[in-house]
């Protein structure tokens, strides 16, 4: 279930390293990247979806394989921050200071954590 839905800003690999708008929704697994043209994941239901664009452009940033959420600066209107990833990547995003991503997907990152340390304690 999505716990905050919408619009991030996210830095290209590329050599130019643009930023593109990407639709987000953060569940308590992970966030979820979705061009915004693609249409929206299919929520549990019996028929096939239509096929769309390939989902291999949709991304999946799972709390699994994410080691921290660094807030790198605020700058005028926006929050720019870096998911750093488990086998070093680090991918950059930014939004609006007031949307609050950053602080949306490290508390639901460390809820995640917990809920495995726990499993594993019971296990």
């Amino acid at each position: 279930k999505a716990v905050k839905e919408g619009m991030l800003e996210k830095r290209s690999d590329g050599l130019l390293q643009l930023w593109k708008k990407k639709r987000c929704i953060l569940t308590e697994e992970g966030l979820l990247l979705i061009p915004p043209k693609h249409p929206p994941p299919p929520q549990q239901q019996q028929q096939p979806a239509p096929p769309a664009e390939p989902a291999a452009k949709m991304k999946e940033l799972h709390f699994s394989n994410m080691k921290t959420v660094d807030c790198v600066e605020r700058k005028g209107k926006y929050v720019y921050f870096t998911v750093v990833m488990a086998e070093g990547k680090e991918i950059d995003f930014r939004c609006a200071q007031e949307q609050g991503w950053n602080a949306a997907i490290t508390l639901q990152m460390v809820q995640y954590k917990n809920r495995q340390a726990i499993l594993a304690v019971r296990s």
